[in-house]
């Protein structure tokens, strides 16, 4: 399965979404900003999209309200490495209330994969981040065996961008 993102100018966006009345894209906004999402299972990348291999699903986007891109740059020597920690990543986020779908999703074109999480709103987002769960899952992160202690793994900050539907 593939993903593609396109992010612009709101009116951009809006006639983007007008010229494709058909397929079935998410349209999410951040001020003056927004993020269309398209997920297909093969065909050819919409032009002006970033193209991603979904490496992990679970749960339909289409059931988020609040969308959560964890943009994190990966070198080239480090991608089977962060790889294999998201395939065998514990599934917790799943079970938290408000929760509707997380995307896996690996760069096609760029170094930055991008982990996107839905959510019913906000709220469940930010009682995510606050849970035991979600200290669970960070556990190792700044320790000698996270991932982000590695070298030669990250080689630039990863960032984080949200939107709403």
């Amino acid at each position: 399965m593939e993903l593609y993102k396109w992010t612009g100018q709101r009116d951009q966006g809006v006639a983007l979404l007008a010229a494709m009345p058909n397929a079935r894209l998410i349209y999410l906004v951040d001020g003056e900003e927004s993020t269309v999402l398209f997920e297909s299972e093969g065909g050819a990348a919409p032009q002006g999209f970033e193209a991603y291999q979904v490496l992990n699903a679970v749960g339909d986007i289409n059931d988020g309200f609040y969308a959560v891109f964890n943009n994190i740059p990966v070198t080239e020597e480090g991608r089977e490495l962060f790889e294999s920690r998201f395939q065998n990543r514990a599934g917790m986020v799943e079970k938290e209330p408000g929760f509707a779908a997380i995307r896996v999703l690996r760069p096609v074109n760029s170094d930055t994969y991008i982990i996107l999480t839905l959510w019913k709103d906000e709220k469940s987002f930010t009682d995510w981040q606050e849970s035991q769960a979600y200290n669970h899952a960070h556990a190792k992160r700044g320790t000698s065996e996270g991932i982000d202690k590695k070298p030669n793994i990250f080689p630039r900050p990863s960032f984080v961008k949200t939107y709403i539907r």
